[in-house]
């Protein structure tokens, strides 16, 4: 083969790769080898790692940890400490990546360096970090060399496409830090609907989780923050939590813990069983009473011109904590209370409601006796809403 011949196939192979494929095949291996990356962030870093919501097999377990470190470079400790602290200390100055904190052009513009910066604080990692791999593998090669991995990446993409590898390696490279570190952790906690209105910002970005792995169901995840299921209604769809059950039906995987779901028996009266039941799903409970107030609500204005003004937008801040309202929405909850009893009477009681599980310091009778106490309340309140929805608390097991 003279030097012609061989430079012509260099030049060949150079555009073409080893594997000669036609742009369509690129791109389809592109977004296969990208979906697996998220798989594998989502299942092994942030539900098995940092939450613990499921045993993995070690096979599953080293092959994400191998497949992370060649499309990643991410340290399994680092990533768990940064996301463990994120929950702790949530739409808070010492979050590590919050847009309500840090403003939501900051978090999706430079989430991968608020990452790097919380990663190189040896405080958050000792304090945070426990439990995940301390191996041989994890000291020698996946944490020692963290960028070799994305280095032999690139190797086998320029191998295998030729000049065209450097941008599926680019967009390998990229897609966590813009799906995860920038859409997830901006968009997650400023767009989207929230089905509970939990102590963060938290929300869902679409109801089917399926380009960033279930992780686009956010508030339902702070919600339930060590559940292997992001997905809670019916309509909701969360891919990452199709494969766990694949894997579970083929003892790849052990689910440790879901979201509590309402058990409902014939009623009678509270017990300490419908106590128990009642505040671990509080959140679910308080959904429905704020759906049960803003229909409460709706009805009213019917019937009072004077509330006509508070309609407008009444659901993004009715439903809301009162702890989270602004100095805005809070004047405009008092207005609205000191003009018409019954609302002031749904709302105070909403309150009283919330302030049964919020009472750490009480025993279990007197809890008990204070759920007692609301129910005959409700009950007697006139109020066909507080009443029926009084007896469907009565039936929680």
């Amino acid at each position: 083969m003279n030097i012609a011949s061989s430079f012509d196939l260099f030049l060949h192979w150079l555009a073409n790769g080893y594997l000669d494929w036609s742009w369509w095949q690129i791109t389809l291996f592109t977004l296969v080898a990208t979906h697996i990356t998220i798989a594998a962030v989502t299942i092994f870093l942030h539900r098995c790692q940092a939450h613990r919501a499921l045993d993995l097999h070690p096979v599953v377990s080293h092959f994400f940890r191998l497949w992370l470190w060649l499309t990643t470079g991410m340290v399994t400790k680092e990533w768990a400490a940064i996301h463990r602290k994120h929950h702790a200390k949530c739409e808070t100055v010492d979050d590590p990546h919050s847009p309500q904190i840090l403003g939501i052009k900051t978090v999706l513009s430079r989430g991968a360096e608020l990452y790097k910066k919380e990663a190189a604080n040896q405080e958050t990692l000792d304090k945070f970090g426990h439990g995940t791999p301390d191996d041989r593998l994890e000291h020698n090669i996946y944490s020692r060399f963290s960028w070799q991995g994305v280095a032999i990446v690139l190797i086998i993409d320029v191998f295998l496409f030729g000049a065209i590898g450097l941008t599926v390696w680019a967009v390998q490279m990229l897609w966590i830090p813009i799906t995860a570190a920038g859409v997830i952790n901006g968009i997650g906690h400023y767009w989207g609907y929230r089905n509970f209105d939990c102590e963060d910002a938290s929300r869902n970005i679409l109801p089917w989780g399926i380009l960033i792995g279930g992780e686009e169901l956010h508030n339902n995840h702070h919600t339930f923050a060590t559940s292997a299921k992001l997905s809670n209604k019916w309509y909701e769809f969360d891919i990452g939590w199709m494969y766990i059950k694949m894997m579970s039906a083929v003892g790849l995987a052990t689910v440790k813990k879901t979201p509590p779901k309402p058990v409902l028996s014939d009623l009678r009266p509270a017990d300490q069983n419908t106590l128990e039941a009642i505040i671990a799903n509080r959140y679910e409970i308080m959904a429905r009473y704020s759906k049960t107030l803003r229909s409460f609500f709706s009805n009213e204005v019917q019937h009072m011109q004077v509330l006509a003004a508070h309609l407008s937008g009444e659901r993004t801040w009715l439903s809301k904590e009162e702890t989270r309202l602004t100095d805005e929405e809070k004047a405009k909850l008092e207005e609205l209370m000191a003009s018409n009893a019954q609302l002031r009477k749904m709302i105070e009681m909403r309150r009283d409601l919330q302030a049964i599980w919020g009472r750490s310091s009480a025993t279990k009778e007197q809890l008990l006796s204070q759920l007692h106490t609301w129910c005959q309340r409700a009950e007697e309140s006139g109020f066909t809403s507080l009443r029926e929805f009084s007896l469907s608390l009565r039936r929680y097991v």
